[in-house]
């Protein structure tokens, strides 16, 4: 992002004073056409340098060239005897030391001595324009007389007056634009290192979220796993079923689980799978109901989120309880507030159960907190008569 222009400054007085040498060298060939080459180096035409320093002119330079003019004037109009003409050197004088100052900033940086930066020579300019300009003034006020001006004690008078004035006044203004070039693109470059800062910080964040959904994955696959291993090494009958039951899971899930977009949808279809799953495998001590909102399906939703709670559930819930548990997921939307609430309720042992929460919560938390900052929650109390009601509530942007 370029600094905005200092106001009442010409936009030379943005350019490139702290640019370095080489990046300017390329902006400047990028301006004129392609590089130029080395017979090129002293090349460039001076019609091409004029038409940059008169469209670099605004009507915020030109009206500080004025009232440095007009301030000049006023200031030695009891010293001089006509004060239009005053005012019409003092202005060609500002309006030169303008130019001046423009065209310094304009000049290509390979014209200028390597040992010499930008800023300093554009104040040597102003400080020997100011002198320079004002003498041909009065050398042309006298007929290109110079012995006539040296003799003339009012003109040479005036001479140091008007130089003088000048010369101070142009370097001050001159100083000053320089310093607040130098503020406005300090402020550009902290501006540039905060965009680019929040930049990495997105995709360090978008790492960490990857990282912690590729953690949760092999943690619920891996439970899954160890279940089925279980029925084997009993003999159950049920082994084959849930086998077959938790393949045809995986060939639903697994394409679901790096998808783009995930939604409320697509995390149903999966806690509806896994739970038919766990079904089988306890069919004695596992119930469950879905009571969501249809009309929420497409409600953007990390996935596994859910699907983390009802796992939760089913391993804290039902698989400690004799009488096993009732699992219900559910989801709405408070139409006063516009709060989404999705919810996962077990009739297991309760909350003593889950007081050191797993590696799959503190996930979803992390999660939670990576993808919707503070306006989610998730929320673990005691359900009524007895087991545990998990929460995710996410508050309206």
């Amino acid at each position: 992002m370029a600094p905005a222009p200092a106001p009442g400054l010409p936009d030379a007085a943005n350019a490139n004073m702290t640019t370095p040498r080489a990046a300017r060298d390329g902006m400047e060939a990028a301006e004129g056409g392609a590089a130029p080459g080395p017979g090129e180096a002293n090349a460039r035409p001076p019609a091409d340098l004029s038409r940059r320093v008169i469209a670099s002119l605004n009507a915020g330079s030109l009206g500080v060239a004025i009232g440095f003019g007009l301030t000049a004037a006023v200031i030695f109009s009891p010293i001089f005897v006509s004060f239009p003409v005053l005012l019409g050197r003092t202005l060609f004088l500002a309006m030169l030391l303008l130019l001046t100052f423009v065209g310094a900033q304009h000049l290509p940086e390979r014209w200028l001595p390597r040992w010499l930066p930008r800023w300093l020579f554009t104040v040597l300019a102003v400080g020997l324009a100011a002198p320079l300009g004002t003498f041909l003034i009065y050398l042309a006020s006298v007929g290109g007389d110079l012995g006539a001006f040296l003799t003339s004690e009012p003109r040479v008078r005036g001479f140091f007056f008007i130089a003088g004035a000048g010369l101070v006044l142009g370097l001050i203004i001159t100083l000053t634009a320089q310093v607040r070039e130098r503020e406005a693109r300090a402020r550009s470059l902290a501006l540039q290192f905060e965009l680019e800062r929040a930049r990495l910080e997105r995709q360090a964040l978008d790492a960490r979220l990857a990282l912690l959904t590729a953690q949760i994955e092999p943690h619920f696959l891996f439970n899954t796993l160890a279940n089925v291993q279980a029925l084997v090494e009993s003999g159950s009958a049920r082994a084959a079923p849930v086998l077959q039951s938790l393949i045809a899971y995986l060939r639903a899930a697994m394409p679901r689980l790096h998808e783009g977009e995930p939604s409320i949808g697509r995390e149903l279809a999966l806690v509806r799978a896994y739970l038919e799953l766990m079904a089988m495998r306890m069919p004695d001590r596992l119930r469950h109901a879905l009571a969501t909102d249809p009309a929420l399906d497409a409600e953007p939703f990390p996935s596994m989120a859910l699907l983390t709670l009802v796992e939760n559930a089913v391993r804290h819930g039902a698989d400690p309880s004799e009488n096993g548990a009732d699992i219900e997921v559910g989801t709405r939307r408070d139409p006063a507030t516009g709060t989404l609430h999705l919810w996962v309720t077990d009739t297991g042992p309760g909350l003593g159960e889950h007081a050191a929460p797993g590696t799959g919560l503190a996930n979803l938390r992390e999660r939670l907190l990576g993808l919707y900052g503070g306006r989610a929650e998730l929320w673990l109390t005691e359900n009524t008569p007895h087991g545990l009601r998990a929460e995710i509530v996410v508050h309206p942007a």
